[in-house]
């Protein structure tokens, strides 16, 4: 419907059928397929052999889900009810998700954790949040632990005191008529939190936010809250899906320790009580960057990747954008530091060699070795793999989850629409303080090293590539026959 309707595509219902099933959808979310397909076949826009397929892999995956093995009762998960969901063990998975997803992007002289012996003030349209923290396409949860449950539940001593303030009604926060109260609230505590953001009123299916600030009068709420607690703990908290623009909170001294917990699902006060208090130490990275409000002004319809100079359009995302950035994709902090080294990689190697007209009868330059265009050189890319060892060291005093990202930087980054910069690899491990682990990320050239050409040819440059994880870099000399691999050898 999308296709033909709100695009326009597909000039016709029956084309849009078509034009799916030949880019390989098998079933849509809906009738559409059911109602238009016959006619399509009908007026020779998609053949019968295509539909034929559809349904074998429907049907064959439909028989690897056991539904037609008799009565699901007799099946190993046809009992299944409530009590086999809400277990221990998988509401504790709730909250190890939760912690393990938020990311802390500013803590200023160490602020966080707090000392669990405070008198805390909970201000912000999203401080006792409920449904709001599931997102989109929830299910039903087990309970909620909001945030001001979760800093009472967790986090309070046994004489201090929480008290609550919204602030704003919801997150729209259109009226300013509840700021004095949280004004009035953060002025007698010894610390505040401030769990503000945005809910399923700002972003969801079929609903795209037009600015990347944050809604109604909620900074003006930061503002004048902080200004009330200047020089006590301030933390700021954003529950949200997407980017927001929080320069101003991020340049604010006054403003110690930033949060971004996402929509962290039924347990998140818990888990951001945890953090806060130094329970859970945090591992989150930002999984997008984070923009400036200017990036609204670009055309929501030009879907380009690549920068454009010559129309001040940047790009999108971490691989290609150009321009400034609040928070950067990969970027999150921890309660202690991490140093990295590489301490096991090639210096040089070889791409599979293959005739490029056999490949890439368009390719102009026979400096870039064109991989993954044949089964005999899918072959040959699997007998190029190598391994990268990186040592990553705690050099702080409490123990960490540490996730290394290992980018790539192509020969001609940035140039004729080569990607700046490229997640090549990732691993997720636990060090203590003082101690060293090494992680070992296996790769292959093919897979890991390859960009995508603006004509959608997949190639791996010939030349030097930077490998990057944090501070540390080597550089990798990919050859790209084995006549240059020969000569290099000699000269060694």
């Amino acid at each position: 419907m999308v296709m033909h309707e709100s695009t326009n595509y597909s000039p016709t219902t029956e084309d849009a059928a078509a034009d799916a099933l030949n880019a390989g959808l098998d079933l849509n979310c809906g009738d559409y397929l059911a109602s238009y397909t016959e006619a399509a076949v009908q007026m020779g826009k998609v053949k019968e052999g295509r539909v034929d397929s559809a349904v074998s892999n429907l049907f064959t995956l439909r028989m690897r889900l056991g539904m037609f093995d008799g009565s699901p009762s007799n099946q190993g998960f046809g009992n299944l009810g409530a009590a086999d969901v809400c277990t221990p063990a998988h509401q504790e998975l709730a909250v190890e998700a939760a912690r393990l997803g938020i990311v802390m992007l500013k803590n200023d002289g160490n602020t966080l954790p707090l000392a669990k012996s405070n008198n805390l003030a909970v201000i912000g349209p999203n401080a006792n949040a409920t449904h709001t923290m599931l997102g989109n396409y929830e299910g039903v949860p087990c309970q909620y632990i909001t945030p001001y449950q979760g800093l009472v539940q967790f986090g309070s001593g046994d004489h201090n005191k929480v008290w609550l303030s919204q602030g704003c009604i919801s997150t729209a926060c259109q009226h300013d008529d509840l700021i004095q109260s949280a004004v009035e609230t953060a002025s007698k505590a010894d610390a505040v939190i401030l769990v503000m953001g945005l809910s399923q009123v700002h972003e969801s299916e079929a609903l795209d936010r037009t600015s990347l600030l944050l809604p109604g009068n909620q900074q003006t709420l930061i503002n004048q809250v902080a200004e009330a607690a200047a020089g006590r703990p301030v933390v700021l908290v954003i529950m949200s899906g997407g980017p927001v623009d929080i320069a101003f909170a991020k340049n604010d001294k006054r403003i110690q320790s930033i949060l971004w917990v996402g929509y962290p699902g039924q347990s998140g006060g818990q888990a951001m009580a945890e953090i806060i208090f130094g329970d859970h130490n945090p591992s989150g990275k930002l999984p997008m960057s984070w923009y400036p409000e200017s990036y609204t002004k670009i055309s929501m319809t030009n879907m380009a990747m690549r920068p454009d100079a010559s129309s001040n359009y940047p790009g999108r995302t971490y691989r290609f954008y150009t321009g400034e950035t609040i928070y950067s994709f990969g970027y999150g902090l921890s309660f202690t530091s991490f140093k990295h080294s590489f301490a096991v990689a090639p210096a040089s190697l070889t791409a599979p060699s293959v005739h490029e007209q056999l490949c890439d009868p368009h390719q102009p330059s026979s400096q870039t070795a064109t991989l993954n265009c044949s089964k005999a050189k899918q072959e040959m890319c699997a007998l190029s793999n190598f391994e990268v060892h990186v040592d990553v060291e705690n050099a702080g005093a409490v123990r960490g989850r540490h996730t290394v990202l290992l980018f790539f930087t192509p020969p001609s980054a940035g140039r004729n629409g080569t990607p700046v910069k490229e997640l090549a690899a990732f691993e997720s491990v636990i060090v203590e303080a003082g101690q060293q682990q090494r992680v070992v990320l296996s790769l292959n050239p093919c897979r890991h090293l390859g960009t995508v050409k603006e004509d959608g040819t997949r190639v791996v440059e010939a030349g030097n590539h930077l490998l990057s994880v944090g501070d540390a870099s080597h550089s990798l000399t990919v050859l790209s026959s084995l006549e240059d691999a020969a000569i290099a050898s000699a000269g060694d």
